[in-house]
C-alpha cells in the first residue's frame, strides 16, 4: 500500500521508464498536484495515487499505462 505522505513538495515524478513527467507542488486528497512550471500551457495537472508504481531516490514513478499530464489523456 503506497503511504502518501511519503510523497514531498519538490520531487521528482517519472513514468514507469524514468522519464521526466513532471515535479510534485502537492498531495491533495488522492491526487498529485504537478508544479505548473513544468506544464507547457502553464496549468497545474493532477494525477491519481493509485497511478504510482513506488517512490524511490527521492522520486516518484508512475505505473506502465498511468494517465499522464499532456497525453491523449491528460487531466487538469
Amino acid at each position: 500500500m503506497l503511504e502518501k505522505f511519503r510523497i514531498k513538495e519538490h520531487m521528482e515524478v517519472t513514468d514507469a521508464d524514468g522519464q521526466h513527467v513532471g515535479t510534485v507542488d502537492k498531495v491533495q486528497d488522492e491526487r498529485i498536484k504537478l508544479t505548473k512550471t513544468d506544464s507547457s500551457d502553464d496549468k497545474h495537472h493532477f494525477l491519481a495515487l493509485d497511478d504510482v508504481d513506488r517512490i524511490e531516490d527521492n522520486r516518484v514513478y508512475l505505473k506502465k499505462g498511468a494517465d499522464i499530464p499532456g497525453g491523449s489523456g491528460a487531466n487538469t
